[in-house]
């Protein structure tokens, strides 16, 4: 049995490419998907189907529009979430889709430091576990297949 994992969070570092790699040394069935990690493609997929924009609110909401329905698609395709919260960047998309994810029902497996416990105590609380490490939440997918 293959799962696929919505890999949800910041786009500015290579983490999703750590959690495949521990995959693989892990020996998990996994398929991955996840947001347009090009941030360039992101900012711009609005500009590039729709023409450009008047303003850089409107390229915004195109963006965000197109960005919006990959994330839904992907997100009802996947079989678990992982949403990984780091402490680098603001983390308002991570957010987002942790909560979409709780929306649909998906099982949520949240990854945060220690120092984020307070601010995401709501969210956390809705996940179905919330770990600190990615190695955590691989070894809790790895517990399916025992």
């Amino acid at each position: 049995m293959e799962l696929t994992v919505y890999l949800a969070g910041q786009i500015h570092d290579d983490w999703r490419e750590d959690v495949k790699q521990i995959a693989d040394e892990k020996d998990l069935p996994l398929n991955f998907v996840g947001p347009q990690t090009n941030h360039e493609r992101s900012d711009n997929i609005g500009e590039d189907i729709l023409g450009e924009q008047p303003a850089p609110y409107f390229k915004d909401n195109a963006a965000s529009a197109v960005n919006n329905l990959r994330t839904q698609v992907l997100m009802q395709k996947s079989d678990v979430v992982i949403a990984l919260f780091g402490e680098k960047y603001k983390q308002w998309n991570t957010a987002m889709d942790a909560s979409a994810a709780v929306t649909l029902g998906k099982p949520l497996i949240i990854v945060r430091p220690e120092e984020l416990i307070h601010p995401l105590k709501e969210l956390s609380n809705k996940a179905n576990i919330t770990v600190e490490t990615v190695e955590q939440a691989l070894d809790v997918l790895a517990y399916i297949y025992e």
